[in-house]
């Protein structure tokens, strides 16, 4: 598996003063596996963590309880009670006009911004073998609206609040990306727009140094829910 994540490990490590917030993007299909991991990951080193679903409220919901019956205990700090620490936010990741808000929600909740993991992303299965089975222009112009366009469109919303943390923005890409294949299953639109958003990511982590650092995480084959994926 190809990643970066020392910039992840290093965010999770080195807490300032005040409390953290990780914010991520968590679509119902993700999250019962890696959004969950993450999220997991922030609250056990002490984050406050809002979570993003598309569809499916009850997914969310259950691993908000899950995180917040695990960390009762955690004092409050700065006046956030815990049963606060961990809220779920809806909005559509595919739509530029839903990002907004939801990073002002986030914002007003918990007061700040540290740490956003954008991890929407879509793929469909298609014969990998086949040119024919790759042509569809619908399939094209989906995949890099959510595994291009939206990771942009988050971070143009969320620079502002991390401009004042200093704080991190990391994608989720592929190995799909990295190889042009990835595995057997990978679409070729999906490979060929994850590539895009690792070159895409190299130019904004460049339009927003020095205060904010981008970094992407590539993940391999990865069993997942897959819910409502037609």
């Amino acid at each position: 598996m190809h990643s970066d994540l020392s910039s992840t490990h290093k965010v999770c490590k080195h807490r300032k003063r005040h409390e953290r917030v990780s914010s991520y993007p968590c679509h119902s299909r993700i999250c019962s596996s890696l959004g969950s991991a993450v999220a997991r990951l922030f609250a056990h080193h002490g984050y406050r963590v809002v979570i993003n679903y598309h569809t499916d409220s009850e997914r969310a919901r259950t691993l908000i309880a899950e995180l917040s019956a695990q960390h009762a205990k955690l004092s409050d700090v700065e006046g956030i009670k815990t049963i606060s620490r961990y809220i779920s936010i809806q909005a559509d990741l595919a739509s530029a006009l839903e990002i907004r808000p939801l990073l002002k929600e986030t914002y007003a909740a918990m007061g700040r911004i540290d740490v956003v993991l954008s991890n929407g992303g879509w793929t469909k299965f298609r014969d990998t073998a086949s040119i024919d089975d790759n042509v569809f222009e619908e399939d094209w112009d989906r995949a890099f609206n959510m595994n291009v366009n939206s990771h942009l469109w988050l971070l143009q919303a969320s620079k502002q609040y991390l401009d004042e943390t200093e704080g991190a923005f990391i994608t989720t890409a592929s190995i799909a990306g990295v190889t042009g294949v990835g595995s057997s299953l990978v679409v070729r639109a999906y490979g060929t727009t994850k590539a895009a958003q690792l070159h895409m990511v190299k130019g904004l982590a460049c339009m927003v140094a020095p205060k904010i650092r981008v970094n992407s995480v590539s993940p391999g084959l990865l069993q997942t829910v897959r819910k409502g994926i037609p």
